[in-house]
């Protein structure tokens, strides 16, 4: 690997406008979030237009407040890494023309980066030791992954969500029940005083895919049960559903990512994106993999939930591959995960 690469990362594929300064992958030095949640709250959700427009007010904002605190100037910087997808277009295409007109500017590589490579890579930041290869569940509120992480940048999936990701459950599941958004850290702080056996929910299985997702018959069992409740007149026990809920969430995540964990043999599992900060699932998984006496990693919450240093360092490595993105680097929405070199 090379050595003393400074790479300024620009994340923006949401509602969260960050930037970073990380030095060989690992090292953070700064990492501002400029988040937009107050903002969301009021309409229930993420308003893409919104959104857009909160990114381009704070992007430079952010950018220059993240090189003042790593002590750096752009001249300091080797290369530029920015999601370019998967996420919502008009945020992406911001951070994306911010990183582009940075690197012409500067005359500085640029480096196009997946969100959910970035969102795996926390992993390197929060256990500084940790090497592929391992298994590693991303979820979020648009990911639901069981990926093997075999080398850097270069992934296999083994499954993936057919509809819902896990965090899209999480937050109508909570505007159901009217605990409003962001659902996951909701319903995670009710069901911490419910009882998770009060009710008995499904666990979606794919028939012929072991290792996929299905949380859409979760979501609609969840739905019925609120709508009988209430057509019955009776009162629901918002912790009990909600961690009810979260059980039977949390119960087929860990199910499967154990099952592939004891077929591929693998000694370490991780956990990645915004809805590894449940405290549930953080527990279940690391009770599951001290089971069988392997690694559990899990980065912590700042590192989660969307953040610029993970994607400057899913950059540093894809920048020592030799990856390089052309100024003609555009927003990817639908970008898939595949093996990247």
């Amino acid at each position: 690997m090379s050595e003393n690469v400074t790479i300024l990362g620009i994340e923006s594929s949401c509602d969260e406008t960050a930037a970073a300064v990380v030095v060989n992958g690992r090292q953070v030095l700064s990492n501002e979030i400029s988040s937009q949640i107050d903002i969301h709250t009021l309409y229930g959700g993420v308003v893409p237009e919104i959104a857009s427009r909160k990114h381009v007010e704070r992007v430079n904002q952010v950018i220059r407040t993240a090189l003042k605190d790593a002590g750096k100037t752009l001249d300091d910087i080797d290369a530029i890494a920015v999601t370019q997808g998967p996420g919502l277009v008009g945020p992406l295409l911001v951070g994306v023309s911010a990183a582009k007109g940075i690197a012409f500017a500067k005359d500085i590589p640029l480096v196009g980066v997946h969100h959910i490579e970035g969102h795996i890579s926390a992993n390197f930041i929060a256990a500084p030791d940790l090497v592929p290869p391992f298994m590693c569940l991303v979820v979020s509120g648009g990911h639901t992954h069981l990926v093997i992480v075999k080398d850097y940048g270069v992934y296999e999936i083994l499954g993936r969500t057919h509809d819902d990701a896990a965090g899209e459950c999480f937050d109508k599941v909570a505007r159901a029940v009217g605990l409003g958004y962001p659902g996951g850290p909701k319903i995670d702080r009710a069901a911490k005083t419910g009882n998770p056996d009060a009710i008995v929910f499904p666990q979606g299985k794919v028939a012929g895919s072991e290792y996929d997702f299905s949380f859409s018959g979760l979501k609609s069992a969840v739905l019925n049960y609120i709508n009988t409740q209430r057509m019955q007149g009776h009162e629901i026990n918002v912790p009990d559903l909600a961690a009810s809920f979260e059980k039977s969430v949390v119960g087929v995540l860990v199910g499967h990512s154990m099952r592939a964990v004891d077929t591929y043999h693998a000694d370490t599992f991780a956990l990645a994106g915004g809805v590894a900060s449940n405290s549930a699932l953080r527990a279940a998984a690391k009770e599951a993999c001290d089971a069988r006496g392997i690694r559990f990693c899990c980065p912590p919450p700042i590192l989660c939930t969307d953040n610029a240093a993970m994607i400057a360092c899913a950059g540093y490595y894809e920048y020592c591959h030799g990856t390089r993105s052309g100024l003609d680097l555009n927003a990817q929405p639908n970008l898939p995960l595949r093996s990247m070199h």
